[in-house]
Order: structure tokens, then C-alpha cells, then sequence
């Protein structure tokens, strides 16, 4: 049921209504929130929600028994056991194939011909968010930042809450579990503010980020050699602005889903582009999972407290570790060891050259320019299927050929949008932000009707998947 189609907004609707019909009853409201965000992962594989709910079920109950126990080293024990149960289940359903495919491809590279594995595991759909988000809760448990939770049906609906439930955010226990456990609060401005998100985000991602995705960047990465050096650099230009703007997107309409039932999300993205070095885009970018790497996995290495070696380890470690989450595949590894080094060399430089408080603009904006891209540089890897595609990727790039019969008016129009958009200064969202939340129901009604034309003039003949959904 992807966010961007039909079925989704009368499950919404549906959702909405009963929410608020059930709100005095807050058990009973629980339940059909339950019971709806159930039926929401149902309809993309129902044979893995006994997994959503098993995982969901040993994590509240190893919260509880954590809670219970005064020991120290059996309280380590029951937190190793969280781990190893979550990472094992994570790791089984997302890595079996790629691990025996790894295997196998070595074996064969040293002469040895093993029998074919013929095992292939499906990868369930949100494992990589459901999974953290649970983890996190015990791990929160554990350090005593957070007191166990009482209910299980809050805890269930928690991880299972269909808004954030297949892509994310990373909703943090301490963020939703209290919003869960109150009565919701009708605010008017709170639905004003989910609709003008949900509107938001799917102009993101049907107005640029598949438009430019089926008219220039999966064709090129499909087959870059049939194209330009002008044409390939544009493509993975593009590609920055399609998986922003359909990752924001998602975002978007999830927190403005959240919204419309009373629940508030944390903040996502803060336009990563605009960074002006690469610590700076991960405070910007997938702000949940970047907050989460560093709190449930660079500081328990030791982050920055071991000398200057042991934190340019942690860095890299902890975002090749981030690569992979992303994916089965050598490339995300790639991808994550070039943010890491990234990150590492940012500290290195900061501790030989402290930050200056006032950087003229135009270093700033030379900055900006360098950053962009190099993260554009990485997302090569990240979307190329092999190293091989990426390698002709860059080489088409390095001929400098400028023949550009592809780059059509209206896919520049829609690239400039992307760009602009992105840049805009921030009070200029929030200023359009705040004067639909106060219009009128009637101008909101003609805003949100405009916007829904333009979607179904720009919408391809078929929902395009969120890039996300793979991870």
C-alpha cells in the first residue's frame, strides 16, 4: 500500500475517522490502530507479520525483565541477548543471500566449485526500521534513560504505527511511547499541518523526484554509454534530488499522516544540500538514523574519547556499518567507507585548523559546492548496481563529451525546481507553512485540490516505489 496512491489515502481516511471516533476510549482506540497498521504491513506480505509482532513481543518482554534485575552482569547478559536476537533476525532475513553469494563468488575466485545454495530468503519489508526502533527501546531500558513500558498494547502499536512502520523515521520510544499512552489532542492546526506535509511531500516525490527519475536517471544508469558526459554528470545530479526529494517525501506524508491522528514525529531532513562539510549534511540528512548510528553505535565504541586514531576508527566503522544497513551489497559498503573517511578527515582538519566563527560567503558557498558534490560522488555507489556500472558512470563523466540531445526543457524545468526548492531559505517554507495551517477551510480545499491536479498530470501510469522501500 505505497503512500502515493489511492488505496493509501482511503486506508488514511478510514484511519483518521475511526481514530478520532475511538479517541475518549484510548484502549480501544489502541486496538483499531493496531489492528490498522497490522493490516497496512498485512497487504505487502502477510506471511511476515508474525515476525513484526514476535520481534515486538521479545523485546518488550526482555525490557521488563532488564528493569527487573539488579545484577549487573546479568542485566549485560539479557542485553546481549536483545542483540543478538534483533541483529540475528536482521541479519538472517537481509544478508543470508549476500552472504552466500559473497562466499561463493570468492570460492570460485580461489578455483573451488561448491554445490549451488539454492536457499533464497525473502527480506521483509521495514525489517531494517522496525528492528532499530524496537532495539533501541531495550538498549534505552538498559541504561535506565527510560523507564519500561507497562502496556503492551502501546509497546505494539509503537513499533507497529504504519505511519513510520516501512520507511521510517526512526521514531525514538521516548518521543512516541508517551504520545501513545494520552489521550490525543484534537488540534486543528495539527491536521492543517499533516495535510499541507502530506500535500508537500507528494509533490516531492511524483512532481521531481520520479519525474526525473524515469526520464533521465534510470536510463542513463541503465546504460551509460549510450549517453554524454554532460548527460551522465546531470544524472547523478539528478539522482541527489530524486532520492531527497523521494526520502523527504516519504518522510513528509509520514509525519503528516502522524499528524492528522494526533501523533507529531521528529524532524528528518533539515535540506542536507546546504551543508558546508559532510559533518554538517549528516546533521541534516536522515537526522533519525544519523542520531541513532552515533548514540546506539559511535559512542559505545568509544567515540571520540580514545584518542585521535580510535575516533577516526569509530567514524569509519560506524558508517560502514551505516552502509550496509542501507544494503546487501559491496556498493553501500563502499558508499559508507567514503562518508566515513569524509567524516574522519573533517575531524582530522578540524583539529589541526579550529572552524572560523565568521566564513566569508563566498567560501561558504564554495563549501556548499564541494560538499554537494562529493556526496553526489558517493551516491554513484549507492545507486549503481555494481562496481562495474559505477565505474562507467565516472569514465563517461571524465571524456567531457557535451552533446546533451536528452536534456529536454521540461526535464530541466523540473531539475531547476528541485535545485531551487531546495535552497530556498527556510522562513520561506515556514512563512507558506503557517498561512495555510491559519486559511481558511475553503482556500485550503482549492490549495490541496491544485496540488492533486498537479499530481495527476505529473504521476506516471503506474505508483513508483520509494526508494527506501529496498532497505
Amino acid at each position: 500500500m505505497l503512500f502515493n496512491t489511492l488505496d493509501y489515502a482511503i486506508f488514511l481516511a478510514i484511519a483518521f475517522w475511526g481514530s478520532w471516533f475511538l479517541v475518549r476510549h484510548k484502549k480501544v482506540r489502541l486496538v483499531f490502530l493496531l489492528a490498522a497498521s497490522y493490516f497496512f504491513y498485512a497487504n505487502w506480505d502477510v506471511r511476515f507479520l508474525p515476525l513484526i509482532w514476535g520481534s515486538s513481543t521479545a523485546d518488550f518482554l526482555l525490557a521488563r525483565t532488564i528493569a527487573k534485575t539488579e545484577d549487573p552482569t546479568k542485566r549485560r547478559r539479557w542485553l546481549l541477548a536483545t542483540v543478538i536476537l534483533n541483529l540475528g533476525v536482521l541479519g538472517f532475513f537481509k544478508y543470508f543471500n549476500f552472504g552466500i553469494d559473497s562466499v561463493t563468488s570468492a570460492l570460485h575466485a580461489l578455483g573451488f566449485h561448491p554445490p549451488q545454495v539454492l536457499l533464497r530468503v525473502a527480506l521483509p519489508i521495514g525489517i531494517s526500521f522496525f528492528t532499530f526502533e524496537s532495539m533501541s527501546y531495550v538498549i534505552d531500558v538498559y541504561r535506565k534513560e527510560l523507564p519500561p513500558c507497562e502496556s503492551y498494547l502501546e509497546y505494539l502499536t509503537f513499533v507497529a504505527f504504519f505511519p513510520h512502520l516501512v520507511a521510517g523515521p526512526i521514531v525514538r520510544p521516548k518521543d512516541l511511547l508517551p504520545q501513545l499512552s494520552r489521550t490525543a489532542p484534537f488540534d486543528p492546526s495539527m491536521l492543517s499541518e499533516g495535510l499541507f506535509l502530506i500535500a508537500i511531500g507528494s509533490c516531492k516525490k511524483i512532481v521531481i523526484g520520479d519525474y526525473l527519475a524515469l526520464n533521465l536517471i534510470d536510463r542513463v544508469f541503465d546504460a551509460p554509454l549510450m549517453y554524454s558526459a554532460l548527460e551522465n554528470y546531470t544524472a547523478v545530479i539528478a539522482y541527489a534530488l530524486q532520492i531527497y526529494c523521494d526520502f523527504s517525501g516519504y518522510t513528509d506524508i509520514a509525519i503528516g499522516s502522524a499528524l492528522l491522528l494526533g501523533v507529531r514525529f521528529p524532524l528528518n531532513f533539515d535540506s542536507p544540500y546546504k551543508s558546508a562539510n559532510i559533518v554538517e549534511f549528516w546533521r541534516r540528512w536522515h537526522i533519525s538514523l544519523s542520531t541513532w548510528l552515533r548514540d546506539y553505535l559511535y559512542i559505545p565504541l568509544g567515540g571520540n574519547r580514545r584518542g585521535r586514531g580510535r575516533t577516526y576508527f569509530n567514524l569509519l566503522a560506524t558508517m560502514v556499518l551505516g552502509g550496509l544497513w542501507h544494503g546487501a551489497a559491496w556498493t553501500f559498503v563502499a558508499w559508507g567507507a567514503l562518508h566515513g573517511v569524509a567524516l574522519a578527515l573533517n575531524k582530522w582538519f578540524r583539529d589541526l585548523i579550529p572552524a572560523r566563527q565568521n566564513t566569508p560567503f563566498f567560501i561558504k558557498c564554495g563549501l556548499v559546492f564541494f560538499t554537494f558534490h562529493f556526496v553526489c560522488f558517493a551516491w554513484i555507489f549507492f545507486r549503481a548496481a555494481s562496481f562495474a556500472q559505477a565505474q562507467l558512470i565516472l569514465s563517461r563523466i571524465a571524456t567531457l563529451t557535451l552533446h546533451h540531445p536528452n536534456l529536454h526543457l521540461n526535464l530541466m524545468l523540473v531539475l531547476a525546481l528541485g535545485i531551487v526548492s531546495h535552497f530556498v531559505p527556510d522562513r520561506w517554507f515556514n512563512s507558506i507553512r503557517d498561512s495555510f495551517i491559519r486559511a481558511r477551510f475553503p482556500v485550503q480545499g482549492l490549495a490541496l485540490t491544485a496540488v492533486a491536479l498537479l499530481l495527476r498530470r505529473m504521476a506516471s501510469a503506474d505508483a513508483v516505489p520509494f526508494v527506501y522501500f529496498q532497505f
